[in-house]
């Protein structure tokens, strides 16, 4: 009966097409009516969301940088919370498809370098305050500048101005065209506040929870907007804490003591299948953990350094005993083939050679070094040790210095020569390269600034041409797999476990559940 609950979860989350579920149900020896009726009560289940319950999750990190400013959102937390409080204009669906939020419909000009956005009257902020085009243009203006603190800054690099129409039109002014605006708009930071905003911890959005409390490190506390604009959440209550240790999460879980959780160890998936009232829900997507060797010191200023580093990785073997197959092969650049046509499939994979790793360590006269490591995510431990040991055989030297998750990205991420990371998938291929690899990125962790780049992410936006566009996607890649100092092994899918009262968990694949977007769309059976 497990397997069967399995399989109809996949089916109403939109992992699994009919087909697909009768040929399951087939393997497990259900064929025929028997299998049908499985399938049309899954189909009911999924019908009918249900009012009410408190939803308890627990992310894998938090710290005294938890924000509730949008602009400056930088962990999984953050984004949880920022999406069950705010709204954006454009909002990501199932399957990748865009929506209208806050606004209710966009338009470009002919050449893509002005967009205008109607934004949805009857919108009231949580203070009871209207939601106005001022707010728009002043929330999105933030992002502006190069004293802009926005993490998402890279992403609008070709806006020039937002700007007011009318008080429920706005205008977004570029100075370079770009055609995947709409999408960037989905962004965890691209949240709309209350214009003139100060105190961000208040937490005064137009989303489907009201923030009822926060202690940050701690935990949070939200209830049901009832004003809310759309039908509302189907959830009574939230509450939002991290437990950072791996193992614990998920004796949490299992415990029923919290009903989601996010990046399970895929070592422990067997473990959460074979219990009863949860679930496992593993996403294809383009997420990684990886290593970043900054550029502008030593070591990773020696490309041939670097080098080493990216030849000492297992690739194959991380995939398989690591992530358990729960992923991609990685080469040293962020798209995946999550991305579909966008990733460049046809540049030459890096192998596993340890003469090669060798020849270039050896030749860039570093004969040691110490990483950073924190488990962002399940894999990364276990990758580091795995390189140490192989960097080992070829004699040399490297030390891992094991720091706490919590408050990592304000005291170690981009600080220290080399480090681990993590990232989300972004909602396209220019998207995910811009936040990170853009010459004037905030994010640009491995401080590699490269002119071309810079050019080529603005250009490729600008380009119609499919056959074109491909290729300028294609250089980048090539350029930060040649060039850049991150350390890509592998991709990951998103792999979360969720009690199985929780139903409605959305289908994107830009961060765990549903690329955060649960709270306003997950529901609790009885």
């Amino acid at each position: 009966m497990k397997d069967i609950k399995k399989f109809q979860q996949m089916y109403r989350d939109g992992r699994m097409d009919r087909r697909d579920f009768l040929a399951a149900m087939g393997a497990l020896g259900i064929t025929g009516a028997a299998a049908t009726g499985f399938l049309h009560s899954s189909s009911a289940l999924a019908a009918t969301p249900r009012k009410g319950g408190t939803a308890r999750y627990a992310n894998n990190l938090h710290g005294p940088d938890d924000q509730m400013d949008p602009i400056v959102f930088t962990s999984g937390i953050d984004y949880t919370r920022g999406r069950a409080t705010y709204n954006g204009l454009v909002q990501m669906r199932d399957n990748m498809a865009l929506a209208p939020e806050l606004a209710e419909e966009w338009s470009a000009n002919s050449d893509a370098t002005e967009y205008t956005f109607k934004i949805r009257k009857g919108v009231e902020f949580h203070d009871g305050s209207p939601l106005t085009a001022d707010d728009v243009v002043w929330s999105m203006n933030r992002h502006l500048g190069a004293d802009s603190p926005s993490a998402a800054r890279g992403l609008f690099r070709s806006v020039r101005e937002w700007k007011k129409a009318d008080g429920h039109t706005v205008k977004a002014i570029l100075d370079t065209p770009d055609s995947d605006l709409p999408a960037k708009l989905t962004e965890k930071q691209a949240k709309i506040v209350k214009m003139d905003t100060e105190d961000f911890k208040k937490g005064n959005g137009t989303g489907p929870f009201i923030l009822e409390s926060l202690e940050t490190g701690v935990r949070s506390t939200h209830v049901r907007n009832p004003d809310y604009w759309r039908d509302g959440a189907n959830l009574e209550a939230l509450e939002i804490t991290a437990i950072t240790d791996p193992l614990v999460r998920i004796n949490a879980l299992l415990a029923g003591d919290m009903d989601l959780i996010n990046y399970i160890d895929p070592k422990d998936i067997a473990r959460i299948e074979a219990a009863e009232g949860v679930r496992v829900i593993s996403t294809p997507s383009s997420a990684y953990a990886g290593i970043c060797i900054l550029k502008n010191t030593a070591p990773g200023e020696n490309d041939d350094f670097v080098k080493g580093i990216q030849f000492i990785q297992d690739r194959k073997r991380i995939l398989r005993s690591v992530l358990r197959g729960h992923g991609t092969i990685g080469n040293d650049h962020p798209i995946g083939p999550a991305f579909g046509p966008d990733h460049c499939a046809e540049l030459t994979q890096r192998p596993f050679d340890p003469d090669r790793a060798k020849f270039h360590l050896k030749r860039s006269g570093v004969a040691s070094a110490e990483i950073h490591v924190a488990p962002l995510r399940p894999s990364i431990v276990r990758i580091c040790l795995l390189m140490q040991a192989n960097l080992s055989r070829i004699g040399f030297g490297l030390s891992i210095k094991r720091v706490p998750a919590d408050g990592y990205f304000g005291t170690v991420f981009m600080k220290v020569p080399m480090n681990v990371v993590t990232w989300n998938m972004r909602p396209t291929a220019n998207a995910q390269m811009a936040i990170q690899f853009a010459p004037d990125a905030v994010w640009n962790d491995t401080f590699w600034r490269d002119e071309r780049m810079g050019k080529l992410l603005t250009a490729q936006l600008a380009e119609t041409d499919p056959a074109r566009r491909h290729a300028m996607l294609c250089e980048m890649q090539t350029l930060i797999h040649h060039r850049s100092g991150i350390v890509i092994p592998c991709h990951s899918n998103e792999v979360d476990g969720v009690s199985d009262r929780i139903q409605g968990i959305p289908n994107v694949p830009f961060g765990p559940l549903g690329g955060y977007e649960w709270p306003e769309f997950a529901w609790m059976d009885e």
